[in-house]
């Protein structure tokens, strides 16, 4: 009978289901997007029996749609939206408030408090983070403060928190299961990168009880089975990884120095470090990339919080495109920008800004601009902003990297690829896999099980499918005019 990979791509907008082969081929997909919630200004919530129920309904989708039965699949790989936060109660299972997004802005006070006590530099040295409302340990210490019922749960070990990787494996062995990986616990303001526990010191400093926490486990190792109930066969679940992590193990970004760039909802670039913990000095996040037969491997990171969400916001709020993939040829029927300049903090600033407080801005519009110079800048914003991030990830690692291997929905726009390349002076290369992501926590997965034997077998997988080279006479001094700018509002 042949095998397969179940790879559970849980994103930020859509839960997905993929069956993956042998060879890396996709056999089958399924995907179902869930509500956005937004209680307020710079709030951002989903439903976690939302996300369940999708994730659910997807996995049974592509198990009949491609006629391969639960007794076929081999093992499971879960990959996930990572820093997004649940809280349940451990006897009912039953969220306790609804999951708080990574994009959620509403700790910032939290973390501003704990700044002017001095102790950023004491939460960087060990997790590799800055405080910032974007990671999951402001938000626990939220949802606690917000109800003195839910901390009653906690005093009465009753209550249980997870990123989404961790709240669906719960939810896939009814319970039996509560963990999390090491990409995913990095995450999180509490988990100590350099010796893979959780940080008492910064557990107590945000009024987490420990108890709540998961046991931390590695990125490819069997953790437990899915119950018999939810597919009728209990299956192995070998894999986890964070999405950015995953995506740069799909992508075969195993040797110091690669660097990968996704381009989804946000950004995120990252580079391997190896077995070493880089510290930045650019205000790069130092995390863990993967776990592997006991060995640690990291990374440097950067993250862009508004990439394609800058083109859905001219889809569904300026209604210059009715579908994001009209934003390419819309770019095309202008020359160049116009001397438009995008500032995408439509969701504040990160990396190497960290500016949580900045806002979108579309400078130098003039009697000429045209709807073509707004999109074709657009682009030029996500792909100036990935290069702020390389060119500081360069003089932290102290190395040079010969190319970008690149993946997410944005990198099938060979305009915004193009302008990658010429602002970079470099190659990207772009991936015949467009499901990085899905194929990365896959091989985790398949590692552990033995689909796959060795990493070698994975690397004759990985095949690219497009180089853009850099052509210099393009760039039109757009960096200048973006640094100017950013200059006189930042």
């Amino acid at each position: 009978m042949e095998k397969y990979i179940l790879s559970i791509d849980a994103g930020t907008t859509s839960s997905r289901a993929l069956i993956i082969d042998k060879k890396g081929i996709v056999k089958g997909l399924s995907q179902k997007e869930f509500p956005q919630i937004f209680p307020k200004k710079g709030w951002v919530e989903h439903d976690p029996n939302q996300i369940w129920e999708t994730q659910l309904r997807v996995i049974k989708d592509v198990l009949e749609k491609t006629k391969i039965s639960p007794k076929m699949i081999h093992s499971i790989g879960v990959t996930n939206q990572r820093e997004t936060t649940v809280l349940w109660n451990k006897k009912t299972g039953v969220p306790v408030y609804n999951a708080i997004v990574w994009q959620d802005r509403r700790t910032a006070e939290i973390c501003n408090d704990l700044k002017s006590k001095n102790l950023e530099k004491t939460f960087q040295d060990k997790t590799g983070l800055l405080l910032d409302p974007y990671f999951s340990g402001t938000k626990i210490k939220w949802i606690l403060d917000s109800n003195p019922e839910i901390k009653k749960l906690a005093a009465n070990n009753n209550l249980a928190f997870g990123t989404i990787d961790t709240w669906l494996i719960w939810k896939l062995t009814k319970g039996e299961v509560h963990v999390t990986d090491v990409t995913n616990a990095s995450r999180t303001l509490l988990f100590n990168i350099h010796n893979l526990n959780w940080d008492k010191e910064l557990i107590d400093y945000l009024e987490i009880p420990e108890n709540i926490l998961p046991k931390v486990v590695s990125c490819s190792e069997n953790v437990g089975l899915t119950s018999k109930d939810i597919l009728g066969f209990s299956i192995p679940i070998s894999g986890i990884a964070g999405d950015q992590q995953a995506s740069l193990f799909g992508q075969m970004c195993i040797e110091p120095g690669d660097v990968k760039n996704t381009y989804g909802t946000g950004c995120f670039c990252m580079m391997n470090t190896g077995e070493k913990v880089v510290k930045s000095k650019h205000k790069m996040l130092s995390t863990i990339a993967y776990q592997l037969d006991d060995k640690t491997f990291y990374a440097i990171e950067g993250s862009v919080f508004t990439g394609g969400a800058l083109v859905q916001w001219l889809r569904d709020e300026l209604g210059i495109i009715s579908n994001a993939s009209e934003i390419e040829s819309l770019a095309l029927t202008v020359e160049n920008s116009g001397g438009i300049t995008f500032i995408s903090g439509l969701s504040g600033l990160g990396a190497p800004h960290w500016n949580p407080d900045a806002s979108g801005s579309i400078l130098g519009i003039n009697r000429g601009t045209k709807k073509g110079h707004i999109a074709r800048a657009a682009l030029e914003a996500i792909a100036i902003r990935t290069y702020e991030i390389i060119i500081c990830m360069e003089k932290d690692a102290n190395t040079k990297f010969t190319s970008l291997k690149v993946d997410g929905g944005g990198s099938n726009n060979d305009l915004l690829m193009q302008i990658q390349s010429n602002l970079l002076k470099t190659k990207v290369v772009r991936s015949s896999f467009s499901e990085s992501t899905a194929l990365g926590v896959a091989f985790l997965a398949g590692l552990a099980s033995g689909y796959w034997d060795s990493i070698d077998d994975l690397k004759n997988i990985w095949k690219k499918d497009k180089e853009f080279i850099p052509d210099n006479s393009k760039n039109d001094n757009i960096l200048s005019k973006w640094k100017e700018r950013m200059d006189i509002l930042y």
